[in-house]
């Protein structure tokens, strides 16, 4: 299972949300390469950047610190976040996206993300299931749908999505444990590769999520707060790199 820490940008700082409330934003250091090299140094290969800035003004905006991290460290990002349009996209992986999540877009306009699909393929294209109550929201988790997440996995593992982001909004920023039960239910439903997001506390979490057959895990707060210490995280790693 793949470790990939969360930064997540506001006005070019690393930022942690609550629940995705902007209002709840706490800035943990106003240099993201800097967060970016101490991943690196410590074995770690993954990282999922959030342009929440992107996400409420529906369209891509910290293009700029993509662009940092991927020329001067060697993670493999994947970028989401305000991607709307074939612009943004472009944008994007000219950036230096190794991958794309596109949430909104796949619930509010399933043909363009459906087109990216198919002229970027599914190795690059990541399906965004941000989930409140089961119901997928969308537009930086400001507003809500009647569309069942499980559902909506589903039908887009049909139409050939490989890889599905994952994050229960109540879980997320919490430091309360993840929504395994809904991992478990998406998995037994869809055949993805499931990458878990939202409320993952602790090393021991990650075996459970191991265990259940996700792909990845998304660990953003947990590791800003102290709850994850990076030492571990690499030792787990190191252990699970078979």
């Amino acid at each position: 299972m793949r470790i990939i820490p969360a930064i997540d940008i506001i006005d070019g700082k690393c930022v942690r949300l609550t629940k995705g409330d902007y209002d709840t934003k706490k800035v943990y250091n106003e240099d993201p390469l800097e967060v970016a090299k101490a991943f690196e140094d410590s074995g770690i290969e993954y990282l999922h950047l959030v342009d929440l800035d992107g996400a409420r003004s529906k369209h891509i905006v910290n293009y700029r610190t993509l662009e940092t991290l991927a020329t001067r460290t060697n993670l493999k990002i994947d970028f989401g976040g305000g991607l709307k349009s074939d612009e943004d996209i472009r944008i994007a992986f000219e950036s230096g996206a190794g991958q794309i999540t596109g949430g909104s877009i796949a619930a509010k306009q399933p043909e363009i993300f459906l087109k990216w699909l198919q002229k970027y393929g599914p190795e690059k294209i990541i399906l965004g299931a941000d989930s409140h109550n089961r119901k997928i929201a969308t537009d930086g988790w400001m507003e809500s749908s009647e569309l069942d997440v499980v559902e909506f996995i589903q039908s887009y593992q049909q139409k050939g999505i490989q890889y599905v982001i994952c994050t229960d909004i109540a879980k997320d920023g919490m430091l309360q444990g993840s929504s395994q039960e809904l991992y478990e239910e998406i998995l037994d439903q869809a055949d993805v590769k499931l990458i878990a997001s939202g409320g993952v506390i602790s090393i021991d979490e990650l075996d459970k999520l191991k265990a259940i057959g996700c792909e990845g895990a998304i660990i953003g707060k947990a590791i800003y707060e102290g709850k994850i210490n990076i030492t571990d995280l690499s030792k787990w790693i190191l252990d699970n790199s078979f």
